[in-house]
């Protein structure tokens, strides 16, 4: 197996391969452009992203600066809106859903490196694809570790290191992220402690 195969079927590989390394070498050049779009060149931002992209849904909005392993083993759904230094670490598949809200500073995963020395003296590393489910949101400076499903409608609060799955419609949040509890009727009526929804003027 190519150092490429192996690190897309999630067996420890070398990094530092040249091969790898060139390649990711053009992904980076691609998002250094993004990085520098101006605010207004909204259309200019949505063609590199939709170029940068396994996939880019329809009105996705990424505030720049980006950060990106690779962007091309990243996977987004329609209606997506990420604030400011979201880092995505694809070296393997990142798949985030529709309707899906990042605050700023969220890191999104998929790589670690062994806990033997001798492994990472020679920069070894393996990848876990991260799956994020439709209607999310993920708290400023949440951190999504490898391998980890997040089901729909679910809330990921501030500062959450999320090490395992977390089940949909609950809102989970900690370090290690935990469920606090389920998404309720409470939340219909209070949108922020005890202040109430005014349905009739949505």
């Amino acid at each position: 197996m190519t150092q490429k195969e192996r690190m897309l079927a999630g067996k420890v590989y070398f990094c530092n391969d040249e091969a790898l390394m060139a390649e990711q070498m053009a992904c980076l050049e691609k998002l250094y452009d993004f990085n520098q779009t101006r605010p207004s060149e909204t259309e200019k931002r949505a063609k590199l992203l939709k170029e940068l992209l396994a996939e880019a849904g329809e009105n996705l909005y990424i505030e720049p600066p980006l950060h990106a392993n690779w962007g091309k083993n990243t996977h987004i759904g329609n209606n997506v809106y990420a604030n400011f230094n979201l880092t995505l670490v694809d070296d393997e598949d990142i798949y985030i859903g529709d309707n899906v809200m990042f605050a700023p500073n969220v890191v999104v995963a998929t790589a670690g490196h062994p806990i033997l020395p001798e492994l990472r003296e020679r920069v070894a590393q393996f990848n876990m694809p991260v799956h994020i489910g439709n209607n999310v949101w993920i708290g400023a400076g949440a951190v999504v570790l490898p391998g980890v499903h997040i089901g729909d409608n679910t809330v990921i609060g501030a500062g959450s290191v999320v090490t395992k799955d977390i089940p949909a419609n609950v809102v989970a949040v900690g370090n290690p992220c935990r469920v606090l509890r389920e998404i309720d009727e409470r939340d219909r009526k209070y949108y922020y402690k005890n202040l109430e929804i005014d349905w009739e003027n949505l």
